[in-house]
């Protein structure tokens, strides 16, 4: 299975929006009369992360961008905080006619999801998190995203992109060589290259700090919110997303077992039904 034949059975295109002036890579798929649907990926991500879900989705309007500074889009020569991240998304919704959309965010994508239905509820009609950053400073954690990443950037080792891919994953066979090439590719533009220090500004512990969610700002989120993660997520145990479904009015939280920092990607096969089944319910 590769990417081409997951997304073979529904009609896609791939294409660049000028998204308040940043050249912003984005697939489209599905229904364009129906409700949007916008996936965003995690740090130093790109679209193809959900290359598993658009078929499964193609009753909606899909969006799959590139965020801020990653994958081919655009990279303005600044550090990115979350409001970059948010501002950006809005000038994408508003380049593409999108009103409001159901965000599905990953990481980071999850971060800035719950960031743009706390501050601009209007244009959010629900809200999915998978394994989603924001909530805690680990450190650790930080450490470990910061230097995977830049020795990946750093040589043209391949080696060194696939252990960053497999990192995410409880499984290898999900770090596809497909995608470990994809991935090697978009990190090796001399553009991301140079970029890398701003993308992955989110590491430093000051900046982190002040653009976390806090518990008062999870309970303002009053759209739907579906929380999905791993149990074998290596940025985020298991009681981070019990206190995000704590804290969220209304909640939904679903653990998948076996499973790492990707699990629309892989479990795709239980994460889709569900995910369409609370957009459903949402929608009602």
């Amino acid at each position: 299975m590769t990417i081409w034949t997951e997304l073979s059975p529904t009609a896609y295109r791939v294409e660049y929006v000028d998204a308040g002036g940043v050249r912003t890579r984005t697939l489209r798929a599905g229904d364009p009369d129906a409700a949007s649907v916008v996936f965003l990926h995690g740090t130093s991500g790109h679209l193809e992360a959900f290359s598993r879900n658009i078929t499964a989705h193609a009753a909606y309007d899909l969006h799959a961008i590139d965020m801020l500074g990653h994958g081919y889009t655009g990279k303005p020569a600044r550090p990115y905080e979350i409001a970059d991240y948010v501002r950006h998304l809005l000038d994408y919704f508003d380049a593409t006619g999108i009103g409001e959309a159901h965000i599905v965010g990953e990481s980071l994508g999850g971060w800035v999801g719950a960031r743009t239905a706390i501050d601009h509820p209007d244009r959010v009609a629900s809200l999915q998190l998978l394994c989603a950053g924001g909530t805690v400073a680990n450190p650790e954690v930080m450490d470990r995203i910061r230097t995977s990443t830049k020795a990946a950037v750093a040589t043209d080792d391949v080696e060194l992109t696939r252990k960053r891919l497999r990192l995410l994953m409880a499984s290898e066979e999900d770090a596809t060589e497909e995608l470990v090439r994809v991935r090697h590719a978009i990190y090796h533009e001399p553009e991301f290259v140079a970029n890398v220090d701003n993308l992955l500004s989110l590491q430093d512990m000051e900046r982190r700090q002040r653009n976390l969610l806090r518990p008062e700002d999870l309970a303002r989120i009053t759209q739907p919110t579906l929380i999905v993660w791993g149990r074998q997520n290596p940025f985020g145990e298991v009681p981070e997303a019990d206190r995000m479904h704590e804290r969220i009015p209304g909640s939904q939280l679903e653990l998948f077992e076996e499973c790492g920092h990707w699990p629309q990607h892989e479990k795709a096969g239980r994460y889709n039904p569900i995910s369409l089944e609370f957009l459903r319910k949402a929608a009602a």
